[in-house]
């Protein structure tokens, strides 16, 4: 793909949505952690969290833009790079790619339905009523059982293991091409910043996993 201007553009626009969209994603695991600490810990900083009011639905606001800019521009650019290649090869053979690199776009919309899944299960709380509305005893919602109580079907469970798989394979990719994108790499030090991306990826996807295996495996119970 000829890398023009306007190229370019989306490129910076994909690699600087990505760095914050990474932030947050960090930042939502290590507060995903305080369900280790029991029903009180999770329904105080769940409390907190809500607390923030308006600069709450700001950052919801700022998150949802950078994740439609980074879908939409990453999308156009796979695309692009596809319709560029002139020439047909009978065998294609894949040299520094990877399996993560070449499966970005389809990691990439699953994670997205499975973020539209996760807004209904615990944003709007529309999958699970039964459980959504309950309150602790210090009058806070009860988000532990929330939690723990609709992770501990299968089904559920099943969709946040893909959807964080996807995640998993996204990431592993995804760090390293963003390095690449904001220039901030070089021949010498790519192999430790792909090696990094995938230990990243793996810290990460293992952060989140942590909290629905330990609810199905009723290591987490209500």
């Amino acid at each position: 793909m000829i890398l023009t201007e306007k190229t370019l553009a989306r490129k910076i626009l994909v690699g600087v949505s990505g760095i914050f969209l990474l932030l947050f994603i960090i930042g939502h695991m290590l507060g995903n952690t305080t369900i280790f600490w029991g029903p009180a810990g999770l329904n105080s900083y769940a409390h907190h969290v809500q607390s923030l009011g308006p600069l709450l639905w700001l950052e919801r606001l700022i998150m949802l833009l950078l994740v439609s800019i980074h879908i939409y521009f990453g999308i156009t650019l796979t695309l692009e790079n596809r319709q560029s290649r002139s020439t047909k090869y009978v065998r294609r053979t894949y040299q520094r790619s990877t399996i993560f690199s070449r499966t970005m776009i389809y990691s990439g919309l699953v994670i997205l339905a499975f973020i539209i899944y996760h807004l209904f299960h615990f944003t709007f709380q529309l999958t699970h009523p039964e459980i959504s509305h309950l309150t602790d005893s210090a009058g806070r919602h009860d988000v532990y059982t929330m939690v723990v109580g609709s992770l501990q079907g299968f089904f559920v469970f099943l969709i946040y293991v893909i959807g964080l798989a996807a995640l998993f394979f996204h990431l592993s990719h995804g760090v390293q091409s963003l390095f690449q994108t904001m220039g901030w790499n070089t021949d010498r030090t790519m192999p430790a910043i792909t090696k990094g991306g995938r230990i990243a990826a793996v810290i990460i996807g293992i952060g989140f996993l942590a909290v629905p295996l330990a609810v199905f495996l009723r290591v987490l119970n209500i």
